[in-house]
Parts: structure tokens; sequence; C-alpha cells
């Protein structure tokens, strides 16, 4: 069974800068594909950007583009998400995701808040 352990969240002024991990154990050869999204209260989780096995960015959603950049530790299997320029519109609950596919996400991590202030 494959578990998945976000870390790194936490409180940043506006402009400041912030870098996830998520850390796959277990059966990781379903881990094809990783990602990460992001909740705020009172409106549906937001794909963020997802890489590859072999370290390929996949995609990037359009508000974080040339600030945030996804990579991928394959000997580790671990994700990170460096999160650079952030602005209070980044302020959620960041969740890492993987599976087969970057259609087929089929494990999920239990999260981490990020809050940025102005």
């Amino acid at each position: 069974q494959v578990q998945l352990e976000e870390s790194g969240g936490g409180s940043v002024q506006a402009g400041g800068s912030l870098r996830l991990s998520c850390a796959a154990s277990g059966r990781t050869f379903v881990t094809s594909v990783m990602g990460w999204f992001r909740q705020t209260p009172g409106k549906e989780r937001e794909f963020v950007a997802a890489i590859n096995w072999s370290g390929v960015v996949i995609k990037y959603a359009d508000s974080v583009k040339g600030r945030f950049t996804i990579s991928r530790s394959t000997g580790e299997n671990t994700v990170y998400l460096q999160m650079n320029s952030l602005r209070r519109e980044d302020t959620a609950i960041y969740y890492c995701a993987a599976g087969p596919s970057s259609s087929a996400y089929s494990l999920w991590g239990q999260g981490t808040q990020v809050t940025v202030s102005s």
C-alpha cells in the first residue's frame, strides 16, 4: 500500500517562498505521475502541477506558471513544490496526489496548510 506524506507548509508573507515535500512510501510503482492540488474552504480542489516518473513536468496551472516549480527525486520517491512570489490567493490546503496517469490520481496525502499574508 502506498502512502503519501506532505510537509513544508506554513505561514509566509506575500512575495515570500515555501517548499513543499511529498514522500511516497510503499509500492511506489503505482506513482507514475505525482501532482499537487490545492483547496480553499467552499471551493473545489484545484490542480496546481504534475510531473511524471522520469521527472518531466506534465503541466502547471496558469495561475502558478513562472512562480511554482515541481520537481521529483526518483531515488527518494519524493516530489517537491517550490513556491516563489507567493500571493494571498495562494493560501490553501495543498495536497499531494499520485497515480498511474495524470487523469487517474488514486492516492492522496493528508494535506498541508499554506497561508500567505499581506
